[in-house]
């Protein structure tokens, strides 16, 4: 029942098989989804992307006749996440392409904040009426919590595109639509601040909508990409006359730490700086301890020399995932990718520390993938600096490292490492109540 296709590095969970009837599948969907309420056997399996969402929502409580009362955002709250979210400089882009003929276009467009929240919904007076009856409105969340299996809480759940049709949306009320949603990630950290979804009746289905949407996702990341290369080449101007009279190391980096210029050290792509600076002076992953001044648009940063002591903290949230890291010098967090997670998780639930084969066997199930973990730590430690050791790889001592959503079922969601699968594995166990 439907088909992954990879585009690029981008798989696009596709919901209706080639060649196939959109009335006849949707049928066939209704079957599925019925024997999944009542314990039936299905005619066919769902796709695995709906068949764990689906399990998901019934953890959530959603009640696939009713839903879930769903939470809102006040009008002066959509209008600040607005200004807050980097996709409305994008917004005419988006729309220019997906509503080039506003009117004549069969779908509704919506762009949400990472939560799942529309911030902004455009399309034809008659799709717009399709929406409001279906609850797609702006301010409206629309997370797997509150409305069930659908492309947007999905997707971002998923991390990569994902389309949704007829009963694949575990809620009764949304058979009648179909709806493909891409998250678009920031270029500077691969965080993703928000997602671009078309939404209509389910007889417009058609697999190449998905396709579509992606690019545009991509589009507008590429542009984001321009804007923050622009602004480091202006920092860059401002930067030159300063470092070029200097005698010792510095880097000139933009407010989220990405390098602009350097002098008398090898330049970093990216440093990560703290979330707040109080002083003068704070350690920093791969640097040791820095001297921080402020320019306008970044900050001068000046290596003392030594590597100094690691922040004394680091939290693991593998909700996000992200890495969290705080001490006398400040706080500063990391987004990880879902790999970056798992070899962290590995490391904190082993701090002896773990061989390169060890490593292999937790991530991939197999001992023989050294280059693949080589590489991989060696990015990681390019970031994190003294948190990292290796021969074996482990945390430093020096660091306490706690993990966040361990028992979270919904931590990691694409992640296939056997780590991950165990750890789950034994939050069920635990979760189970125990038997007389």
């Amino acid at each position: 029942m439907g088909r992954d296709t990879t585009v690029g590095e981008e798989r696009l969970d596709i919901a209706l098989p080639a060649g196939a009837d959109p009335q006849r599948h949707a049928r066939l969907l209704r079957r599925v989804h019925e024997a999944a309420l009542t314990g039936g056997r299905p005619p066919v399996p769902p796709r695995p992307v709906i068949e764990d969402s689906w399990e998901r929502v019934r953890r959530y409580g959603v009640d696939p006749d009713s839903g879930r009362p769903v939470p809102s955002l006040r009008s002066e709250e959509v209008d600040r996440e607005r200004g807050d979210n980097a996709l409305e400089e994008v917004l005419p882009l988006i729309s220019s392409v997906l509503l080039g003929a506003r009117e004549e276009a069969g779908h509704v467009m919506l762009v949400t904040d990472p939560r799942g929240f529309i911030l902004w919904r455009d399309g034809a007076r008659d799709m717009r009426r399709l929406a409001d009856s279906a609850g797609l409105v702006e301010g409206a969340a629309w997370d797997e919590g509150s409305t069930g299996t659908n492309a947007i809480g999905t997707a971002l759940v998923v991390g990569r595109p994902v389309q949704v049709y007829s009963a694949e949306h575990y809620v009764r009320g949304l058979h009648r639509l179909t709806c493909a949603c891409a998250p678009v990630r920031d270029p500077r950290d691969g965080r993703v601040i928000g997602a671009i979804d078309v939404t209509g009746p389910a007889a417009t289905a058609h697999a190449s909508t998905l396709a579509l949407v992606n690019a545009v996702a991509r589009l507008a990341e590429s542009h984001l990409r321009g804007r923050h290369d622009a602004n480091l080449e202006r920092l860059r101007a401002v930067a030159a006359p300063l470092l070029a009279g200097m005698s010792g190391p510095a880097l000139v980096v933009d407010e989220n730490g990405w390098t602009a210029a350097a002098a008398g050290t090898e330049p970093v792509r990216r440093v990560l700086l703290p979330r707040r600076v109080d002083g003068t002076s704070a350690w920093i992953p791969s640097l040791g301890e820095c001297g921080l001044e402020p320019l306008p648009g970044g900050w001068l940063v000046r290596p003392r020399g030594g590597e100094g002591a690691p922040a004394s903290q680091a939290v693991l949230d593998l909700r996000g995932p992200e890495l969290s890291v705080s001490g006398p010098s400040g706080s500063w967090s990391h987004r990880l990718t879902v790999r970056h997670a798992e070899v962290l998780f590995v490391l904190a639930r082993r701090r002896q520390g773990c061989s390169a084969a060890e490593l292999s066997q937790a991530l991939f199930g197999a001992p023989d993938r050294l280059v693949t973990v080589r590489a991989e730590m060696s990015r990681l430690r390019r970031h994190l600096g003294g948190l990292l050791e290796s021969r074996p790889y482990r945390f430093s001592e020096r660091v306490d490292v706690r993990v966040r959503g361990a028992d979270d079922p919904c931590a990691l969601p694409a992640s296939q490492a056997p780590a991950i699968r165990a750890a789950r594995a034994e939050a069920v166990r635990d979760a189970a109540p125990s038997r007389q």
